[in-house]
C-alpha cells in the first residue's frame, strides 16, 4: 500500500472527520445523560423542600417570579398540611459570591421566618466558604443561626457591616453573598404572598 502525500486537502478532510466524530460523540452522550441528570436534579430539588420546611403533607404549584432587585427569577414551592399553607419554599440565588453564582433553597415559615435553607449550587473555597451549609443554621450560636429569623426583625448582614449575622471565618464575601441571597428570597416572598 502506497503512503499518501500530505497535503492541506488531506488535512482538512481528516480534521472535518475527527471533529464530526467527536461532535456526534458528544452529542449521543447528552442525549443519553439529559434525562437521568435532569431526574437527579428534580429530586435533589425535592430533598431541599422537604428539608427547609415544616413538615407538610402535599405541596401547592410552583410558580416564578422576578427578584425586586432585577435579575433571573425565584421559584416559590407553597407547602399545605390539612390545607392549610405552613410555609414556602423559595429558590433563591446570588452572584455575589467568592466564586461567583450561589444557589439556596430558603424555607420561610407561615409566620414570615427563616424555617431552614439548603445550599443547592456553589463554587466557594472548599473549607471556607463552603461552611456555609451549615453555619448559618447552628443553634448553639445565636448570632449565626438565621432560623426562626427574619429580615423584617433582624438585620440580614454581617456584623463586619454593622448587621446582626456573624461571618463564616474567614470568609466575609461569602457570608455577604448568602444574606444576600435570603434578603432577596425574603423581599420577593413580601411582595408575592
Amino acid at each position: 500500500m502506497a503512503k499518501r502525500e500530505s497535503t492541506f486537502i488531506n488535512m482538512v478532510v481528516t480534521l472535518f472527520l475527527v471533529t464530526g466524530i467527536a461532535a456526534a460523540g458528544l452529542g449521543f452522550v447528552y442525549d443519553l445523560t439529559k434525562g437521568p441528570i435532569e431526574v437527579a436534579r428534580l429530586k435533589a430539588q425535592n430533598e431541599a423542600i422537604k428539608q427547609v420546611l415544616p413538615e407538610f403533607d402535599t405541596l401547592g404549584n410552583s410558580f416564578k417570579t422576578l427578584a425586586e432587585e432585577g435579575g433571573d427569577s425565584l421559584e416559590f414551592f407553597p407547602a399545605y398540611k390539612n390545607g392549610e399553607l405552613v410555609g414556602t419554599a423559595v429558590k433563591t440565588y446570588t452572584n455575589k459570591g467568592f466564586s461567583g453564582f450561589i444557589s439556596i433553597m430558603a424555607g420561610i415559615d407561615n409566620t414570615g421566618n427563616f424555617s431552614g435553607y439548603s445550599v443547592l449550587e456553589h463554587q466557594e473555597t472548599p473549607g471556607l466558604g463552603s461552611k456555609m451549609d451549615v453555619w448559618f443554621n447552628n443553634a448553639e450560636k445565636p448570632n449565626q443561626n438565621i432560623i426562626g429569623k427574619s429580615p423584617a426583625t433582624t438585620r440580614f448582614s454581617v456584623t463586619k457591616d454593622g448587621g446582626d449575622i456573624d461571618a463564616i471565618t474567614a470568609s466575609t464575601i461569602t457570608s455577604r453573598a448568602f444574606l444576600d441571597a435570603l434578603t432577596r428570597a425574603y423581599s420577593s416572598y413580601e411582595k408575592n404572598k
